[in-house]
């Protein structure tokens, strides 16, 4: 490709709307434009990377015995009904209707379909394993598109679906993934975690996320200090403290004028923080319920609603509140309320312990269990820097992380939703096996860019980087450096190596800029001294700055491509 008549163009400034180091690079170096929020057009540069990372994540798939497939964006919306997933996915789902008034969706995900395409095959045992995927585009209504290509509205997904008679076949299925996964991903070069996650909307046994690890990032990695175990903060365990057994001592009600936290309680009855019980209000499916946790502890919704198994978990309203107690959220328990109380583990370990009285501007101390009903018990708080290792002892440790890929043992939730049946060895009638694999890819590519990029710009690796070897000729309009230049660039291109001719007007500077930004692996410079057939050989990480022959020029980039 030769930049002088090519769709080419770079940003010498900042970004202002973009709000991650990813973003703002791949806008600046005209990788991508942001048409609306979540929204981005891939230019020629960046598509070339995106088409590259496809390729990658193809190539790994088809070794492990995937056959791809392409499935409709349009769906109609009656078969998410039919898997129940309609309700679910609520807002953020794209919904149109066509001209004879029928429902459809643009999708945000695409089980239902593969199923539909597995019960033109499946028929007896005998029609399994097997798995099939697709590299096409997603739509999610996000309320909160952000940081660039990490969070959007439109996004293209690998995604694959094996299916297996039952959860032995299903592991061996499960794990071919999984290695395909880590070997694309160590093709790209991407520092990755591999960490327990919830299953979500998706449904299904087991979630696992592949989590780069950035410095920004929605997610929370929980890690250990001394062993490989390592979470989602969502669905991280937590070893539940133990505390010193106490003789019970008798429940007191205590005034607390203008207590209206955890901190206030503390400072006004000078009681140690770790004796304190919060309690939060929730609607669980449009019942209120009070969740007590430790006065130090944070909840997790994604925990309190897979213990009560509930579909729509929210906080409470002032007017919910109401419903049930005339006291204010400062000054709530569960003493003498007639509500279900769930209570974490921590809590279940407490005595004589602090909490509202579900009066306002009153507290009880020396609360215990005995003295109120508790519906349900478990862990329901989230996991701290520090806390105990669930898997070893060790010491517990947070990084931030971006979801590139995830797995999903999901069993049979869909087969038996959408009948997806098979005849056994007895000829008895049996639900599909089914997991699930997701890759992003325009995560990939702001993830790499999120770890590897400099002050200088961005920083591909060989395999996805736009083209391999750059060309900056110093003075365009001296004729030996541009026909050294162009007789290099079409040497290169007979090899088979992807170059970039920099054949602009431009000043050195400039070009040299641009070949950093856009984060050419190899740079080979042509200058004064190609006509003592002497060129600059240099890598984008900054490993090799030398000179080498015009002649031996070939040879010296096979060594790296």
């Amino acid at each position: 490709m030769k930049l002088s008549n090519s769709f080419f163009y770079t940003i010498r400034d900042d970004i202002k709307d973009e709000d991650s180091k990813s973003g703002n690079l791949l806008v600046r170096s005209g990788m991508v434009k942001k048409e609306a929020s979540g929204v981005y057009m891939f230019m020629p540069m960046g598509l070339r990377v995106k088409r590259k990372i496809e390729n990658i994540i193809r190539d790994e798939m088809d070794k492990a015995g995937a056959n791809e497939v392409l499935m409709p964006a349009l769906i109609p919306s009656d078969i998410f009904h039919k898997s129940h997933r309609y309700d679910s996915f609520g807002p953020d789902m794209f919904k149109l209707k066509d001209r004879n008034d029928r429902e459809f969706c643009l999708g945000p995900t695409h089980e239902e379909l593969f199923v539909m395409a597995a019960k033109e095959k499946i028929k007896s045992y005998r029609d399994m394993p097997f798995n099939i995927y697709q590299i096409q585009d997603k739509f999610r209504d996000e309320a909160r598109p952000r940081f660039g290509l990490i969070r959007t509205r439109e996004f293209t997904m690998k995604d694959a679906y094996s299916f297996d008679t039952d959860s032995n076949t299903g592991e061996v299925s499960y794990q071919k993934m999984v290695t395909a996964y880590k070997n694309a991903f160590y093709r790209m070069e991407i520092d990755y975690r591999i960490v327990k996650a919830d299953t979500g909307v998706m449904g299904g046994d087991l979630s696992e996320e592949f989590q780069a690890v950035t410095d920004i990032g929605e997610d929370i990695l929980v890690m250990c200090d001394s062993c490989s175990f390592g979470s989602n903060i969502e669905v991280a365990p937590v070893q539940a403290e133990e505390f010193e057994k106490e003789d019970k001592k008798e429940m007191e009600l205590v005034e607390t004028p203008g207590a209206k936290t955890i901190e206030d309680i503390v400072g006004l009855l000078k009681a140690d923080i770790s004796k304190t019980v919060k309690t939060l209000v929730y609607s669980v499916d449009g019942e209120i319920i009070f969740a007590l946790v430790k006065g130090d502890r944070e909840l997790n919704e994604t925990k309190l609603r897979k213990l009560l198994k509930g579909n729509d978990v929210v906080l409470a309203t002032e007017e919910d509140l109401k419903k049930v107690t005339d006291a204010s959220f400062g000054s709530l328990g569960p003493v003498g309320v007639d509500v279900k109380i769930v209570i974490d583990n921590e809590v279940a370990n407490m005595s004589n312990f602090v909490c509202g009285a579900n009066k306002t501007g009153y507290h009880y101390i020396n609360v215990n269990l005995s003295d109120f009903q508790v519906y349900r018990q478990g862990d329901i708080v989230n996991v701290r820097e520090g806390d105990t290792c669930p898997h070893c002892g060790g010491r517990i440790y947070f990084k931030k992380g971006i979801e590139i890929g995830n797995t999903f043992k999901l069993g049979t939730k869909y087969s038996e939703a959408l009948d997806l049946n098979y005849l056994d060895e007895e000829n008895n009638l049996k639900p599909v096996y089914m997991g699930c694999y997701g890759i992003g890819v325009a995560r990939c590519m702001a993830a790499i860019a999120e770890q590897k990029a400099d002050e200088h710009g961005l920083v591909w690796s060989k395999e996805i980087a736009p083209f391999s070897v750059g060309i900056t000729v110093i003075n365009m309009n001296d004729e030996k450096q541009s026909s050294v230049a162009l007789k290099l660039y079409e040497n290169l291109n007979k090899e088979g190596i992807d170059v970039l001719l920099d054949d602009r007007d431009e000043r050195a500077g400039v070009k040299f800029k641009d070949m950093d930004l856009i984060g050419i692996p190899y740079r080979i410079t042509v200058g004064k001294k190609s006509s003592d057939g002497i060129l600059e050989f240099k890598s984008r990480d900054g490993k090799i700055d030398t000179e080498v022959s015009s002649d031996k020029i070939i040879d010296e980039i096979k060594k790296y491509i």
